[in-house]
Protein backbone atom coordinates (compact mmCIF):
# COMPACT_ATOMS: atom_id res chain seq x y z
CA UNK A 1 0.00 0.00 0.00
CA UNK A 2 1.23 3.25 -1.05
CA UNK A 3 0.00 6.19 1.34
CA UNK A 4 0.39 10.00 1.35
CA UNK A 5 0.68 11.75 4.08
CA UNK A 6 0.25 15.86 4.24
CA UNK A 7 1.40 17.87 6.86
CA UNK A 8 2.55 21.32 6.69
CA UNK A 9 4.57 20.94 10.36
CA UNK A 10 6.90 18.00 11.14
CA UNK A 11 9.92 17.99 13.87
CA UNK A 12 11.64 20.32 14.27
CA UNK A 13 8.44 22.71 12.83
CA UNK A 14 5.25 23.67 14.58
CA UNK A 15 3.72 21.90 17.59
CA UNK A 16 1.76 19.12 18.99
CA UNK A 17 0.20 17.90 15.28
CA UNK A 18 3.60 17.14 14.14
CA UNK A 19 5.35 15.46 17.03
CA UNK A 20 2.10 12.92 17.03
CA UNK A 21 3.03 12.37 12.81
CA UNK A 22 7.01 11.68 13.93
CA UNK A 23 5.35 9.05 17.10
CA UNK A 24 3.27 7.10 14.86
CA UNK A 25 5.73 7.17 11.73
CA UNK A 26 8.31 5.74 13.91
CA UNK A 27 5.61 2.75 14.72
CA UNK A 28 4.53 2.90 11.26
CA UNK A 29 8.21 1.70 10.22
CA UNK A 30 7.76 -1.37 11.01
CA UNK A 31 4.65 -2.09 9.14
CA UNK A 32 5.05 -4.58 6.19
CA UNK A 33 3.47 -3.63 2.97
CA UNK A 34 3.23 -0.17 3.93
CA UNK A 35 5.09 2.73 2.01
CA UNK A 36 4.69 6.03 3.15
CA UNK A 37 5.59 9.73 1.56
CA UNK A 38 4.64 12.32 3.55
CA UNK A 39 4.91 16.17 2.03
CA UNK A 40 5.67 18.64 4.55
CA UNK A 41 7.35 22.18 4.96
CA UNK A 42 11.44 23.02 5.17
CA UNK A 43 12.62 24.82 7.94
CA UNK A 44 14.47 26.57 5.43
CA UNK A 45 14.78 27.90 1.62
CA UNK A 46 15.95 24.99 0.33
CA UNK A 47 13.74 21.73 -0.60
CA UNK A 48 14.71 18.87 1.53
CA UNK A 49 14.38 14.75 0.86
CA UNK A 50 14.88 12.77 4.01
CA UNK A 51 14.54 8.98 4.24
CA UNK A 52 12.72 8.45 7.38
CA UNK A 53 12.72 4.67 7.76
CA UNK A 54 13.01 1.78 4.78
CA UNK A 55 9.54 2.30 3.46
CA UNK A 56 8.97 6.02 4.56
CA UNK A 57 10.08 9.20 2.67
CA UNK A 58 9.72 12.88 3.94
CA UNK A 59 9.92 15.41 1.25
CA UNK A 60 10.44 19.24 2.79
CA UNK A 61 8.88 21.94 0.48
CA UNK A 62 10.39 25.48 1.11
CA UNK A 63 7.78 27.73 2.08
CA UNK A 64 9.66 31.11 3.24
CA UNK A 65 9.19 30.00 6.60
CA UNK A 66 10.69 32.29 9.07
CA UNK A 67 9.02 30.72 12.84
CA UNK A 68 9.56 26.99 13.47
CA UNK A 69 6.54 27.39 16.07
CA UNK A 70 4.11 28.75 14.13
CA UNK A 71 2.99 29.23 10.45
CA UNK A 72 1.72 32.16 9.04
CA UNK A 73 -1.50 32.21 6.65
CA UNK A 74 0.81 32.91 3.92
CA UNK A 75 2.95 30.12 4.21
CA UNK A 76 0.37 27.87 4.92
CA UNK A 77 -1.28 29.33 1.57
CA UNK A 78 2.17 28.55 -0.01
CA UNK A 79 2.33 25.01 1.37
CA UNK A 80 -0.94 23.84 0.20
CA UNK A 81 -0.25 24.98 -3.30
CA UNK A 82 3.04 23.57 -3.58
CA UNK A 83 2.57 20.27 -1.39
CA UNK A 84 -0.57 20.03 -4.36
CA UNK A 85 1.82 20.62 -7.23
CA UNK A 86 4.35 17.99 -5.62
CA UNK A 87 1.91 15.33 -4.61
CA UNK A 88 0.15 15.22 -7.84
CA UNK A 89 3.75 14.91 -9.82
CA UNK A 90 4.53 12.02 -7.47
CA UNK A 91 0.84 10.24 -7.69
CA UNK A 92 1.15 10.58 -11.72
CA UNK A 93 4.31 8.98 -11.72
CA UNK A 94 3.18 5.91 -9.20
CA UNK A 95 0.00 5.81 -8.34
CA UNK A 96 -0.99 6.38 -4.31
CA UNK A 97 -3.61 3.88 -2.77
CA UNK A 98 -4.63 6.77 -0.12
CA UNK A 99 -3.91 10.31 1.63
CA UNK A 100 -3.88 11.31 4.94
CA UNK A 101 -4.07 14.97 5.83
CA UNK A 102 -3.35 15.73 9.19
CA UNK A 103 -5.17 19.16 9.12
CA UNK A 104 -8.29 20.22 7.26
CA UNK A 105 -6.43 23.59 6.59
CA UNK A 106 -4.16 23.33 4.52
CA UNK A 107 -3.54 19.81 4.06
CA UNK A 108 -7.27 18.68 4.12
CA UNK A 109 -7.58 21.46 1.07
CA UNK A 110 -4.61 19.91 -0.78
CA UNK A 111 -6.14 16.57 -0.65
CA UNK A 112 -9.95 17.32 -1.63
CA UNK A 113 -7.64 19.07 -5.09
CA UNK A 114 -6.40 15.65 -5.38
CA UNK A 115 -9.21 14.09 -4.88
CA UNK A 116 -11.28 16.18 -7.88
CA UNK A 117 -8.66 16.05 -9.96
CA UNK A 118 -6.98 12.88 -9.50
CA UNK A 119 -9.23 10.45 -8.02
CA UNK A 120 -6.99 10.09 -4.62
CA UNK A 121 -9.43 9.16 -1.80
CA UNK A 122 -8.36 10.49 1.85
CA UNK A 123 -8.98 10.78 5.45
CA UNK A 124 -8.38 14.59 7.51
CA UNK A 125 -7.42 14.30 10.94
CA UNK A 126 -8.31 17.26 12.38
CA UNK A 127 -5.67 18.99 14.63
CA UNK A 128 -7.88 21.57 16.71
CA UNK A 129 -7.99 25.04 15.52
CA UNK A 130 -9.07 23.64 11.91
CA UNK A 131 -12.61 23.27 13.76
CA UNK A 132 -14.75 26.05 13.41
CA UNK A 133 -15.37 27.22 16.90
CA UNK A 134 -12.08 25.98 18.50
CA UNK A 135 -9.98 28.72 18.79
CA UNK A 136 -11.38 32.43 19.42
CA UNK A 137 -8.18 34.41 17.68
CA UNK A 138 -9.59 32.61 14.87
CA UNK A 139 -13.24 33.76 14.83
CA UNK A 140 -13.23 36.65 12.56
CA UNK A 141 -11.45 33.42 9.38
CA UNK A 142 -13.95 31.20 10.52
CA UNK A 143 -17.03 32.65 9.03
CA UNK A 144 -14.90 32.16 5.76
CA UNK A 145 -13.29 29.17 6.13
CA UNK A 146 -16.39 27.22 7.40
CA UNK A 147 -17.98 26.48 4.28
CA UNK A 148 -14.14 25.07 2.96
CA UNK A 149 -13.72 23.16 6.04
CA UNK A 150 -17.49 21.30 5.45
CA UNK A 151 -16.54 20.87 1.79
CA UNK A 152 -13.30 19.21 3.14
CA UNK A 153 -14.67 17.03 5.73
CA UNK A 154 -17.47 15.80 3.51
CA UNK A 155 -14.93 14.83 0.58
CA UNK A 156 -13.15 12.63 2.73
CA UNK A 157 -13.64 8.99 3.46
CA UNK A 158 -13.43 9.62 7.10
CA UNK A 159 -12.73 12.25 9.33
CA UNK A 160 -10.61 11.40 12.60
CA UNK A 161 -10.72 13.09 15.88
CA UNK A 162 -8.78 12.35 18.62
CA UNK A 163 -11.36 12.55 21.84
CA UNK A 164 -15.23 12.71 22.47
CA UNK A 165 -15.40 16.41 22.21
CA UNK A 166 -13.61 17.10 19.61
CA UNK A 167 -16.04 14.64 17.42
CA UNK A 168 -18.83 17.03 18.80
CA UNK A 169 -17.54 20.26 17.73
CA UNK A 170 -17.50 18.60 14.31
CA UNK A 171 -21.17 17.36 14.66
CA UNK A 172 -22.03 20.71 15.85
CA UNK A 173 -21.05 22.06 12.35
CA UNK A 174 -21.54 19.47 10.08
CA UNK A 175 -23.96 16.59 11.55
CA UNK A 176 -23.26 14.57 8.06
CA UNK A 177 -19.46 14.18 9.04
CA UNK A 178 -18.43 10.37 9.10
CA UNK A 179 -16.10 10.67 12.15
CA UNK A 180 -13.83 8.02 13.85
CA UNK A 181 -12.43 8.67 16.92
CA UNK A 182 -8.38 7.33 17.06
CA UNK A 183 -7.05 8.51 20.63
CA UNK A 184 -3.11 10.22 20.73
CA UNK A 185 -0.73 8.19 22.41
CA UNK A 186 2.21 8.25 24.95
CA UNK A 187 5.73 6.12 25.16
CA UNK A 188 6.01 5.15 28.91
CA UNK A 189 9.75 4.33 28.84
CA UNK A 190 10.39 7.89 27.70
CA UNK A 191 8.56 9.55 30.60
CA UNK A 192 9.28 8.16 33.53
CA UNK A 193 7.97 9.41 37.49
CA UNK A 194 10.69 10.95 39.72
CA UNK A 195 11.78 8.66 42.34
CA UNK A 196 10.71 11.34 45.33
CA UNK A 197 9.32 14.59 45.61
CA UNK A 198 11.07 17.11 47.19
CA UNK A 199 8.90 19.05 50.09
CA UNK A 200 9.30 22.74 49.34
CA UNK A 201 8.97 24.62 46.38
CA UNK A 202 5.81 23.11 44.90
CA UNK A 203 7.12 23.22 41.46
CA UNK A 204 4.79 23.75 38.90
CA UNK A 205 5.04 23.19 35.22
CA UNK A 206 3.05 23.86 32.12
CA UNK A 207 4.51 22.94 28.34
CA UNK A 208 2.24 24.77 25.96
CA UNK A 209 2.73 27.69 23.36
CA UNK A 210 2.65 31.01 24.44
CA UNK A 211 -0.90 31.85 23.06
CA UNK A 212 -3.74 33.53 24.44
CA UNK A 213 -5.65 30.12 24.15
CA UNK A 214 -3.50 28.31 26.21
CA UNK A 215 -4.43 30.47 29.37
CA UNK A 216 -1.32 30.56 30.57
CA UNK A 217 -1.91 34.27 32.38
CA UNK A 218 -4.51 32.71 34.27
CA UNK A 219 -1.49 30.00 35.69
CA UNK A 220 0.36 32.96 36.25
CA UNK A 221 -2.54 35.20 38.31
CA UNK A 222 -2.74 32.22 40.55
CA UNK A 223 0.89 32.21 41.30
CA UNK A 224 0.52 35.07 42.42
CA UNK A 225 -2.69 34.08 44.65
CA UNK A 226 -0.59 31.25 45.82
CA UNK A 227 1.89 33.27 46.99
CA UNK A 228 -0.03 35.94 48.70
CA UNK A 229 -1.39 33.03 50.85
CA UNK A 230 1.76 31.78 51.78
CA UNK A 231 2.61 29.24 49.30
CA UNK A 232 6.06 28.65 48.11
CA UNK A 233 5.42 28.11 44.43
CA UNK A 234 7.29 27.89 41.12
CA UNK A 235 6.26 27.74 37.73
CA UNK A 236 8.08 26.63 34.85
CA UNK A 237 6.48 27.47 31.13
CA UNK A 238 7.90 25.66 28.20
CA UNK A 239 6.66 26.95 24.82
CA UNK A 240 7.24 30.18 22.78
CA UNK A 241 4.27 31.80 21.31
CA UNK A 242 3.04 35.46 20.28
CA UNK A 243 1.60 36.13 24.29
CA UNK A 244 5.46 35.57 25.79
CA UNK A 245 5.85 39.44 26.24
CA UNK A 246 2.69 39.87 27.57
CA UNK A 247 2.90 37.56 30.16
CA UNK A 248 6.19 38.29 30.96
CA UNK A 249 5.31 41.76 31.68
CA UNK A 250 1.96 40.50 33.46
CA UNK A 251 4.66 38.57 36.19
CA UNK A 252 6.54 42.32 36.48
CA UNK A 253 3.14 43.68 37.12
CA UNK A 254 2.95 41.17 39.79
CA UNK A 255 6.03 40.88 41.29
CA UNK A 256 6.39 37.61 40.67
CA UNK A 257 8.71 37.43 38.12
CA UNK A 258 11.35 35.49 40.50
CA UNK A 259 8.70 32.77 40.63
CA UNK A 260 7.98 32.10 37.04
CA UNK A 261 10.57 30.95 34.80
CA UNK A 262 10.28 31.06 30.70
CA UNK A 263 12.38 28.35 29.30
CA UNK A 264 11.01 29.00 25.62
CA UNK A 265 11.42 25.83 23.47
CA UNK A 266 12.98 22.87 24.75
CA UNK A 267 14.15 19.91 22.33
CA UNK A 268 12.14 16.53 22.58
CA UNK A 269 15.57 14.75 23.73
CA UNK A 270 15.49 17.04 26.93
CA UNK A 271 11.71 17.75 27.89
CA UNK A 272 11.16 14.39 29.96
CA UNK A 273 13.61 15.82 32.77
CA UNK A 274 11.34 18.76 32.77
CA UNK A 275 8.59 16.49 33.97
CA UNK A 276 10.65 14.82 36.00
CA UNK A 277 11.84 17.99 38.22
CA UNK A 278 8.27 19.31 38.46
CA UNK A 279 5.40 18.38 41.38
CA UNK A 280 1.89 19.25 39.29
CA UNK A 281 1.42 19.66 35.64
CA UNK A 282 -1.22 22.47 34.94
CA UNK A 283 -3.10 23.34 31.42
CA UNK A 284 -5.20 26.24 31.69
CA UNK A 285 -6.05 25.94 28.08
CA UNK A 286 -9.49 27.31 26.25
CA UNK A 287 -9.66 24.66 24.00
CA UNK A 288 -7.73 20.92 22.96
CA UNK A 289 -8.45 18.31 21.45
CA UNK A 290 -6.11 15.57 23.06
CA UNK A 291 -3.14 17.27 24.93
CA UNK A 292 -0.18 15.47 23.99
CA UNK A 293 2.08 17.51 26.57
CA UNK A 294 -1.13 16.16 29.32
CA UNK A 295 -0.41 12.39 28.42
CA UNK A 296 3.56 13.25 28.87
CA UNK A 297 2.66 14.42 32.37
CA UNK A 298 0.80 11.82 33.09
CA UNK A 299 3.41 9.34 31.65
CA UNK A 300 5.64 11.16 34.06
CA UNK A 301 3.74 10.66 36.84
CA UNK A 302 2.63 14.07 37.61
CA UNK A 303 -0.74 15.48 39.06
CA UNK A 304 -3.03 17.77 36.42
CA UNK A 305 -5.15 20.23 36.84
CA UNK A 306 -6.70 21.17 33.74
CA UNK A 307 -9.17 23.35 32.13
CA UNK A 308 -12.71 21.10 31.11
CA UNK A 309 -12.18 20.65 27.40
CA UNK A 310 -11.21 18.35 24.53
CA UNK A 311 -9.91 15.17 25.75
CA UNK A 312 -10.44 16.16 29.53
CA UNK A 313 -12.75 13.04 30.05
CA UNK A 314 -10.77 10.56 28.58
CA UNK A 315 -7.56 12.00 30.47
CA UNK A 316 -8.60 13.03 34.03
CA UNK A 317 -10.21 11.30 36.66
CA UNK A 318 -12.02 13.92 38.85
CA UNK A 319 -9.64 13.84 41.98
CA UNK A 320 -8.19 10.82 41.15
CA UNK A 321 -5.23 11.85 38.89
CA UNK A 322 -5.98 15.18 39.32
CA UNK A 323 -8.90 18.10 39.16
CA UNK A 324 -10.48 19.99 36.58
CA UNK A 325 -11.83 23.76 36.47
CA UNK A 326 -13.44 26.30 33.68
CA UNK A 327 -12.00 27.90 31.84
CA UNK A 328 -10.36 31.27 33.31
CA UNK A 329 -12.05 29.96 36.70
CA UNK A 330 -8.60 31.69 38.40
CA UNK A 331 -9.77 30.59 42.12
CA UNK A 332 -10.60 27.12 41.60
CA UNK A 333 -7.24 26.85 40.01
CA UNK A 334 -5.62 28.31 43.08
CA UNK A 335 -8.04 26.14 45.39
CA UNK A 336 -6.70 22.82 44.19
CA UNK A 337 -3.02 24.16 43.52
CA UNK A 338 -2.97 24.86 47.30
CA UNK A 339 -4.60 21.41 48.13
CA UNK A 340 -2.07 19.39 46.35
CA UNK A 341 0.50 22.11 47.86
CA UNK A 342 -0.18 21.31 51.48
CA UNK A 343 -0.72 17.77 50.98
CA UNK A 344 2.26 15.95 49.78
CA UNK A 345 0.68 12.50 50.30
CA UNK A 346 -2.21 13.38 47.88
CA UNK A 347 0.00 14.63 45.19
CA UNK A 348 2.00 11.81 45.51
CA UNK A 349 -1.19 9.04 45.45
CA UNK A 350 -2.54 11.21 42.23
CA UNK A 351 0.99 11.08 40.34
CA UNK A 352 0.67 7.38 41.02
CA UNK A 353 -2.92 7.23 39.43
CA UNK A 354 -1.49 9.56 36.61
CA UNK A 355 0.99 7.12 35.53
CA UNK A 356 -1.51 4.18 35.60
CA UNK A 357 -3.90 5.59 33.56
CA UNK A 358 -1.37 6.87 30.81
CA UNK A 359 -0.63 3.10 30.32
CA UNK A 360 -4.26 3.34 28.75
CA UNK A 361 -2.70 5.03 25.81
CA UNK A 362 0.14 4.23 23.67
CA UNK A 363 1.30 4.91 20.17
CA UNK A 364 1.60 1.08 19.35
CA UNK A 365 -2.26 1.08 19.55
CA UNK A 366 -2.45 4.42 17.86
CA UNK A 367 -0.62 3.42 14.98
CA UNK A 368 -2.90 -0.24 15.01
CA UNK A 369 -5.80 2.00 14.43
CA UNK A 370 -4.65 3.95 11.58
CA UNK A 371 -3.33 1.16 9.65
CA UNK A 372 -6.25 -0.76 10.09
CA UNK A 373 -7.71 2.34 9.12
CA UNK A 374 -5.82 2.56 5.76
CA UNK A 375 -6.07 -1.01 5.04
CA UNK A 376 -9.95 -0.44 5.10
CA UNK A 377 -10.27 2.35 3.03
CA UNK A 378 -7.88 1.61 0.50
CA UNK A 379 -9.85 -1.30 -0.88
CA UNK A 380 -11.02 -0.55 -3.98
CA UNK A 381 -13.98 2.24 -3.82
CA UNK A 382 -16.55 -0.20 -4.85
CA UNK A 383 -16.33 -2.36 -1.67
CA UNK A 384 -16.16 0.31 0.04
CA UNK A 385 -19.29 1.64 -1.19
CA UNK A 386 -21.25 -2.13 -0.42
CA UNK A 387 -19.92 -1.76 2.74
CA UNK A 388 -21.53 2.03 3.51
CA UNK A 389 -24.77 0.97 2.14
CA UNK A 390 -25.33 -2.02 4.48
Amino acid sequence: MRLLMLNNEFPPLGGGTGTVNQALLERLSAASGLEIDLVSSAPGKEFEHQQFAEHIRIYRLPVKRFNIHHASNKELILYGARAFRFALKQHLSQPYDLCMAWSAVPAGGTALALRRLAGLRYIVRVCGPDIPGFEERYGYLYPLLTPVIKSIWRGAETVVAKCAGEAEMIYAVDPQARVRLVPNGVDLSAFKPADSFSESPLRLLCVARLIERKGQAHLIQAVRNLADQGVDVTLDLIGEGDAKFVLQELTQRLDIAGRVHFLGYVPRQQIADHYTAAHVFVLPSYNEGMSVATLEAMASGLPVVTTRTGGTVELVQEGANGFTFDWADVKSLTTYLHRLAGDREMLRRMGAASRQRAGMFSWENAARQYRDLFEKLASPPHLMQAERAS
